[in-house]
């Protein structure tokens, strides 16, 4: 009997050991936007784990919208595993929940991604804004947001 409480005893401390490993397996991702013109709208922060979408697809990543503030606006990215990902920021000043554009598809609104990549005639891709969520270690970006 006395052997039987032992195990039991032991199977609850390895129990509670393996979910305390696991709660801190899960990584962080803080998003600092900046560039922000106006109080108006919201930022959207929106984290891709594949390139489906990127960068203006709001209904395929993880998304946060926060109030637009002309400051900074923070994002953060809570229980993610390990990876890579890529992140663009959106200005949706006017509330419509999209990254609004022109006739030719440039946008709109205010908008960056991950490494502040910036071509001139074409998307960012998803490899030019990919960085690594790496285990154990919490990650922070800034990005610059503008037309």
């Amino acid at each position: 009997m006395q052997t039987l409480k032992s195990l039991s005893r032991l199977l609850t401390l390895f129990t509670a050991l393996f979910c305390v490993n696991l709660s801190a397996q899960s990584e962080e991702l803080t998003v600092k936007v900046t560039g922000i013109k106006k109080n108006k709208g919201e930022i959207a922060c929106a984290l891709f784990k594949t390139p489906e979408g990127f960068p203006m697809d709001l209904s395929k990543p993880q998304l946060i919208w926060m109030a637009a503030d002309a400051v900074e606006v923070n994002c953060k990215f809570t229980e993610l595993t390990p990876g890579d990902y890529s992140l663009s920021v959106a200005h949706d000043e006017n509330g419509n929940k999209k990254v609004d554009t022109n006739f030719v598809g440039m946008p709109t609104e205010a908008w960056g991604v991950s490494n502040n990549i910036r071509p001139l005639m074409r998307a960012p891709r998803w490899q030019e804004a990919q960085f690594t969520v790496s285990s154990g270690q919490n990650k922070s970006l800034n990005i610059q947001i503008e037309k």
